[in-house]
């Protein structure tokens, strides 16, 4: 896909997910939708064979969302991908549903149980190790959150990746600035991301993850084979593309009622028909 569909198909995925959540009465809206964009781009245009007929083949790149309550955003990818049919989203919060408010196994095209905030690099750091030694292709792709980053785990495991020099590794931390008790400087600065992870030997590169053409520029550019992994400090919105979701805290977790739904839904709808135009 080039830029300006995915930016359609971003919009398309952003209507879904305003209406899932609604009506399932529950999810991390502001977080899905800061991380949308990213995911859009990862699973049309990034990641290579993606099989929804055959969701565990072999030559598959791997994502792992280890920011696991923003999961409404992955299972509105997998939709569209062509994973999750539309009558099984339309179960997300009805008793009895494969889908929970964190990724599972169960469901189709997820590759871990994730959501417990610090684990997902690990994961995929064993992920990329395996693809090394087995001398295979497929890539890696682990999508952390911008609060996560107080966990201790992931900093071991940014030494692992450098160790193993997995350049078929790739993390992205969906930077909004906003986790659930407030600014993420105020709570647990981490502005020195880039200087950070540079000083434990990862390929640091910063990208507008607001912006799908610079989405796109910036995987495109990625060395897969400078024997270093890969960061991408995405620098997203909270609430990105619901006006007054945006940069405001309590959308971490926040509900809609029917009047704030119909107002997220037109205005992502009348982006979706200028774009279509």
């Amino acid at each position: 896909m080039n830029v300006k569909e995915l930016e359609l198909l971003a919009e398309k995925n952003r209507k879904r997910l305003v209406e899932v959540v609604y009506a399932a009465k529950a999810g991390h809206i502001g977080g899905d939708l800061s991380c949308l964009n990213v995911m859009t781009a990862l699973y049309f245009h990034v990641m290579k064979n993606l099989k929804p007929a055959e969701p565990k083949a072999a030559d598959r790149d791997r994502f792992v969302l280890s920011k696991g309550h923003c999961v409404e955003a992955l299972y509105v990818t997998l939709e569209a991908k062509g994973f999750l049919a539309p009558e099984v989203l339309d179960t997300l919060g009805k008793f009895g549903s494969i889908l929970s408010g964190h990724p599972t196994i169960e469901v189709p095209g997820i590759e871990v149980n994730s959501g417990a905030l610090g684990h997902g690099l690990s994961i995929g750091i064993g992920m990329a190790i395996a693809a090394k030694m087995d001398k295979k292709d497929w890539r890696t792709y682990v999508m952390m959150g911008d609060g996560e980053q107080g966990e201790g785990s992931i900093y071991e495991a940014a030494m692992a990746g450098n160790k193993y020099q997995l350049d078929n590794l790739v993390a992205i931390i969906d930077r909004n600035h906003l986790q659930i008790s407030g600014n993420t400087e105020d709570v647990m600065p981490i502005d020195s991301i880039k200087q950070r992870w540079g000083a434990f030997g990862w390929d640091v590169i910063e990208m507008n993850g607001d912006s799908m053409e610079d989405i796109v520029k910036t995987f495109d550019a990625i060395d897969y084979h400078n024997k270093k992994p890969h960061l991408l400090v995405s620098n997203t919105t909270k609430g990105r593309g619901v006006s007054f979701m945006e940069g405001i805290a309590k959308w971490h977790h926040g509900v809609l009622n029917e009047e704030q739904c119909k107002d997220a839904v037109k205005e992502i709808s009348e982006r979706i028909a200028a774009l279509e135009q």
